[in-house]
C-alpha cells in the first residue's frame, strides 16, 4: 500500500489521506513501486512524497514520477512548485529545482501538514516553468 511504502522510506504521512487523489503510483509485480504526490494550495503546488522502493532503483522512476507531477502543475496553471526533502537535493535540480530558504516558501505551504511534518533540517527548494527554462516538461510515456 501507499502508506507502507512511505513509511518504509521515512516519509510522513500526514496530510497523504487528505490529498490521495493528486497522488501517483507506479507498480510493477502487483505491487506499488513507487509513488509521489502533489498538493495544490492556491497558485502553489507542494510537491510530497516521492518514494521509489529501493528494489526498482535505478530504474528512472522518480525522474517519471516527478516529470507527471511537473507536467500536472503546469497543466493546473501553478505559478510554482515547492518541496522539502531531507535526502534528495541532489536528485531534483535535474528538473529545474533551486535551493531556497524555508522562510521563502509560501505561507499557505508553511501551514501544509506535510510542510509541518518535516523537519527544521529538510531542505527547501522551488520550480517554476519561467525560472527553470521548461515551460512545459516532458511527455511522460
Amino acid at each position: 500500500m501507499l502508506e507502507a511504502l512511505l513509511a518504509g522510506r521515512d516519509l510522513p504521512l500526514q496530510g497523504v489521506a487528505e490529498n490521495v487523489e493528486r497522488f501517483w503510483v507506479a507498480e510493477g509485480g502487483g505491487r506499488i513501486v513507487g509513488t509521489a504526490g502533489l498538493e495544490i494550495h492556491g497558485r502553489f503546488g507542494l510537491l510530497r512524497s516521492l518514494a521509489v522502493l529501493s528494489e526498482a532503483g535505478n530504474a528512472g522512476i522518480g525522474s517519471r514520477l516527478t516529470w507527471q507531477l511537473l507536467e500536472e502543475a503546469v497543466g493546473q496553471g501553478l505559478r510554482e512548485v515547492y518541496l522539502l526533502t531531507t535526502t534528495a537535493s541532489e536528485f531534483f535540480p535535474r528538473f529545474g529545482f533551486v535551493r531556497i530558504r524555508r522562510r521563502e516558501v509560501p505561507a499557505d505551504l508553511q501551514a501544509s501538514r506535510e510542510y509541518e511534518a518535516c523537519p527544521a533540517t529538510a531542505v527547501a527548494m522551488r520550480w517554476s516553468p519561467t525560472a527553470s527554462g521548461i515551460a512545459e516538461p516532458p511527455t511522460v510515456i
